[in-house]
């Protein structure tokens, strides 16, 4: 049994609700192994989101069904397995992203923008932001 089975992703939390206080509310569904509240790394102010690991996947489970769209701290909050997505699933790099978005077809190739979680598209020959290159490169030959 993996432990990522018992691993719930709680959102929508109060920006003041820390690890105990999340511990102590959803305590009651059985043992927890591990509870995160995702701190913003530059000020450590809470991103409104956690995760709380049960010893038991069924606990979990319970858990899930009997808190989500509860009140925790003045906030209605939203509690799913972890790694699951709310949109389902997003199938590569792209996946979700780029249907429906209208990007051309054709010679059209990708990459993508970590920094700024956007799609670049850049025309095969072309401009490519990661080379280095000036866009007038391939103009001057």
């Amino acid at each position: 049994m993996s432990s990522e089975e018992g691993k719930l992703f709680v959102g929508g939390l109060n920006f003041n609700t820390d690890e105990r206080a999340l511990e102590d509310h959803f305590s009651s569904f059985g043992p927890i192994s591990e509870v995160v509240v995702v701190k913003d790394r530059e000020t450590q102010r809470s991103r409104g989101f956690g995760f709380i690991t049960f010893t038991n996947p069924e606990h979990a489970s319970n858990a899930m069904r009997a808190m989500n769209g509860e009140s925790l701290d003045g906030r209605q909050i939203r509690v799913d397995h972890a790694g699951k997505s709310a949109r389902g699933s997003r199938g590569g790099a792209f996946g979700s992203y780029e249907r429906g978005r209208g990007y051309p077809r054709g010679k059209l190739l990708g990459k993508f923008d970590h920094g700024v979680r956007r799609r670049v598209a850049y025309y095969q020959g072309g401009y490519d932001r990661y080379s280095g290159g000036n866009y007038r490169d391939n103009y001057d030959n």
